[in-house]
This record gives structure tokens, sequence and C-alpha cells, in this order.
């Protein structure tokens, strides 16, 4: 008899709990109200901390030019911020390509807008070896330690892979280093032997603009000690993702906004810090078609990446 009032008292508990979830999960008011903000994710490519306190004057700015309250969010992964649109917890996202790809497969999500870098609406990919490694070609990757950025990556996994497997590379031990700047500082301080992560072609002056240039405050010699191996194909830009029943108004305002943001100095130097992106154009869900082609090239179960 204890026991089963001891189930039957668990088993209330736990219904009340559920219910008290669901309940405070519930909408207050209109999307866009202070009960009810928009919920903006960003994809978390470099610290959660850079994110957060760079995003504060443009949800500020985003505030005061839509009328509309938001609220952001950084997960830990790739494929957590896809996962938000499948559970409802993302109105809109800065997303990876590769992302988008899943968010728009599984949950109708769409692209909108296509982030500039560098004067470009594409970046690429690079594999980075430590100068004194004696590493002089893919071939000499051959059973190596190798830092992959994230399972989601387009440029910090799947465009490297790619490249490793039309070589013919077999690794040795693989790890996920979660962000590229991670990936640098581990082939940098020997942990591993060779890791991939974004490519953006050198400024006009010389100076580079691709995964290094975020550890350089730390690591001022990386440029003469983690060299550039190879480099991968074209990767379109990321882009901005919107749900697919997110109201036509909410969306306009808000691409409206943004393009006004990233006009100002301000919004291109809050942008530059947190994605390296100086602007927006328009995007089609079209424009990634050759990364689906890809995906399909090297005949990768997506569906292992889900949370």
């Amino acid at each position: 008899m204890r026991s089963g009032l001891k189930v039957r008292m668990a088993s209330s508990l736990f219904w009340l709990s559920t219910m008290l979830l669901l309940a405070g999960c519930q909408p207050k008011g209109e999307l866009g109200s202070r009960d009810n903000p928009v919920r903006l994710y960003f994809t978390p490519s470099v610290d959660a901390d850079t994110i957060a306190s760079n995003s504060r004057e443009f949800i500020r700015f985003l505030e005061q030019e839509t009328g509309d309250y938001y609220v952001t969010g950084i997960p830990t992964s790739y494929i957590a911020v896809v996962e938000a649109f499948g559970s409802g917890r993302a109105d809109i996202g800065a997303m990876n390509s590769f992302g988008y790809l899943m968010a728009n497969e599984r949950y109708g999500a769409r692209a909108h807008l296509k982030m500039i870098r560098h004067g470009v609406d594409y970046y690429q990919g690079q594999i980075v070896v430590r100068a004194d490694s004696g590493i002089e070609t893919l071939a000499d990757l051959e059973g190596r330690r190798f830092a992959f950025t994230d399972p989601a990556s387009t440029s910090g996994y799947f465009f490297p892979l790619k490249m490793l497997r039309d070589a013919g590379i077999r690794l040795g031990n693989e790890t996920f280093a979660m962000k590229h700047d991670n990936v640098i500082t581990m082939v940098y301080q020997g942990q591993v032997d060779a890791g991939s992560a974004y490519y953006s072609a050198p400024a006009a002056d010389g100076s580079i603009r691709d995964a290094r240039q975020r550890v350089l405050t730390q690591f001022p010699d990386v440029e003469q000690q983690v060299r550039i191996l190879a480099v991968t194909e074209k990767i379109p830009n990321d882009p901005f993702v919107f749900r697919k029943d997110l109201p036509d108004e909410i969306r306009d305002r808000f691409i409206s906004a943004v393009k006004k943001f990233l006009a100002s100095d301000e919004g291109q130097d809050i942008f530059r810090n947190i994605y390296s992106v100086e602007g927006l154009v328009d995007a089609s869900d079209a424009d990634y078609d050759p990364l689906r082609e890809m995906i399909r090239a090297i005949e990768l179960d997506t569906n292992r990446l889900l949370l």
C-alpha cells in the first residue's frame, strides 16, 4: 500500500509539474509583445559571451525600429539552433549554411537574407597545420590527429571532410573542438596535428581574415606558427532564417531593420565582432542548392546529427 501510494503521489506530482511547465510555455500575448517577444537565435560559431555582449545594442535597435520586443538565444551547438525551430523556440535564426538546410528540410524554415563578408557572399573552409609539423600535403595527414569544428559546421567539417575523402585520407584520432578558434588553438598548442576551420582571403594589406584572426590577441605569432595546408571549394554565406509560419509583417520589419542597422558604422562594427559580417543581401532557398548537392555527394547521414 505504502509503495502504491508513493507511485500515485509521484505520478500526480509529475503531471502537475508537466501542466505547470506547459502553462508557463504558453504565449501570453501577441507575438512581438513584451509578454511574447520574438525569439532570435544565434549560431555559436564564436564565444557565446562575444555574441551576447555585441548583440545587446542590436536588440535595442531592433526594438526601437520595429516596435517589437525581442529575446535572444545562444545554444551550445549548431544543431541546437536547428532543433529550436523544430520545438517552436526560435522565430528567427542567424545560422550556418548546413544548419539552414536541416531547418528547411525538417521544419520548413526559409532563408531570406544572406551575409556579406569582405565584399563577397561566399566563404571557404581550410585545413591548417603547425608550421613545424613537417606536413606538406594532404597525403601527409594519413593517420594523424585531427580537430574538426562542429559536426554540423560547413566550413569546419563537411567541406574539409569531402576534401580528405576525395584524397583518400584516413585520419587517426578525430575530435570536434566545437568552435573555430578552438581548432586553431589546438593546432597552435600541438594538441592535434591538423584541423579545419573557416577561411576568408587576406585583406588588401595582407592581414589575415581567416579563423586564425580570432586568436591573434592570445597568440600574436599564430600566423607564423599555424600554416594553411589547403582551402576548400566556395560555400554560400550564412543566412538569416525565419520559421515557416512567422507572420509576414514581423519578418518584413526585421529585414528592414537589420539592413538599416548594418548600413551604419556601429552596426557594421557589432556584426564584424560577432560573425565578421559587413552587410546583407536578399537570399532564396535556391542559393543553397549547390550545398545540398555536396551533402549528397559525400553521402552524409544527417539524421545522426540531431540531438
